[in-house]
């Protein structure tokens, strides 16, 4: 594909004043600190619930609510940091990128440079290293993508590659070389301080389990939820964001959750937008862009409706939310892609 264009605005046809474009990228460090603010208090309300109901069953739901804010916004703001648009003062940045990479168990650098290979190549076969699930997906994959199992896989796999200094020939290709040392300490890191876990609790500190380990588990669903209906269901191999990427609309909690990702569509066009200024982008250009599929609930449940009945051998066509035509058949279907991580 020699005469491949980065997946972009550019590629997809969007125009936008210059002027509004600069004004929509300037950065700050307000609305970060504001939304870290907001995060932890979060954190600390339902963190709470799970003190007041331990050695009850009532822990259960407790951490389950506790797990969907630590794991949301930690994969959201891995990614914004990845980025490097959730501040404006870089060393600030790079801390956050860390401590929330930790929580979302990926290496920081490995994240920031098989992301930037997803906007180059979005849903692109055999160049996009972020392809998570095969395609089309069917039932089982999507049980694996949504209980977490195949992204646990992935993460545990890249972390001990790392860690030995071993990389694929993707990472080969995506990341400089002069990091590579730096992914390799922390990916070490990660892993000396996942172990420490197990190793408090012989010694009978049992916090990081109640308030880490077993609600970042029950919260990876909801995570994966939210990142799932991103691509999944749209065109491969095309240059237009229109046509690979999904946005969706939301309520007030989904959207603070997602730091308006919900918007997907405007932050492949312009991934040097910040969160806070999505929808303001989607003002700008919202008129050359399609519709936002519905509710975060209701698109998931179509999604799972289309790949059960992919599975059945059953008619595909989604009801409402957007689809590649090629992906609507009557249950005969050909394997497209592999998922790349």
């Amino acid at each position: 594909m020699t005469d491949f264009v980065a997946t972009n605005a550019k590629s997809s046809g969007i125009q936008i004043d210059r002027k509004i474009l600069k004004s929509l990228a300037r950065r700050s460090d307000r609305p970060g600190l504001i939304y870290l603010a907001q995060w932890v208090g979060f954190l600390f309300a339902t963190g709470v619930l799970i003190y007041l109901s331990l050695g009850t069953i009532w822990v259960w739901p407790a951490m389950l609510l506790y797990g969907i804010f630590l794991t949301v916004p930690a994969y959201s703001m891995s990614h914004e940091t990845a980025h490097g648009t959730a501040f404006k003062t870089r060393w600030l940045n790079e801390c956050v990128l860390w401590v929330t990479s930790l929580i979302y168990v990926e290496e920081p650098l490995h994240r920031r440079y098989t992301h930037t290979n997803h906007h180059t190549f979005t849903w692109h076969v055999g160049k996009d290293s972020q392809m998570p699930f095969d395609t089309p997906m069917t039932l089982i994959g999507w049980l694996h993508e949504i209980t977490g199992f195949a992204l646990a896989r992935f993460h545990t796999q890249v972390l001990f590659q790392l860690a030995l200094g071993r990389f694929s020939d993707i990472q080969n290709a995506v990341i400089p070389e002069q990091e590579k040392p730096k992914l390799v300490r922390n990916a070490r890191i990660f892993l000396a301080i996942y172990a420490a876990i197990p190793v408090l609790a012989i010694f009978g500190i049992y916090a990081p389990i109640w308030f880490f380990v077993l609600p970042r588990l029950l919260g990876a669903p909801i995570m994966l939820l939210f990142t799932l209906i991103q691509h999944v269901e749209m065109q491969e191999n095309s240059p237009s964001i229109l046509d690979s990427t999904r946005s969706f609309r939301t309520n007030w909690l989904g959207r603070f959750l997602y730091m308006d990702m919900n918007n997907h569509v405007e932050h492949h066009l312009y991934p040097q937008i910040p969160f806070y200024s999505l929808r303001d982008l989607n003002g700008a250009v919202g008129d050359q862009l399609p519709e936002p599929d519905p509710g975060f609930w209701k698109t998931n449940l179509e999604v799972l409706d289309v790949v059960t009945r992919r599975s059945l051998g059953r008619n595909t066509k989604a009801r409402s939310i957007r689809q590649a035509p090629h992906h609507v058949t009557d249950g005969q279907y050909e394997k497209i892609a592999k998922a790349t991580m």
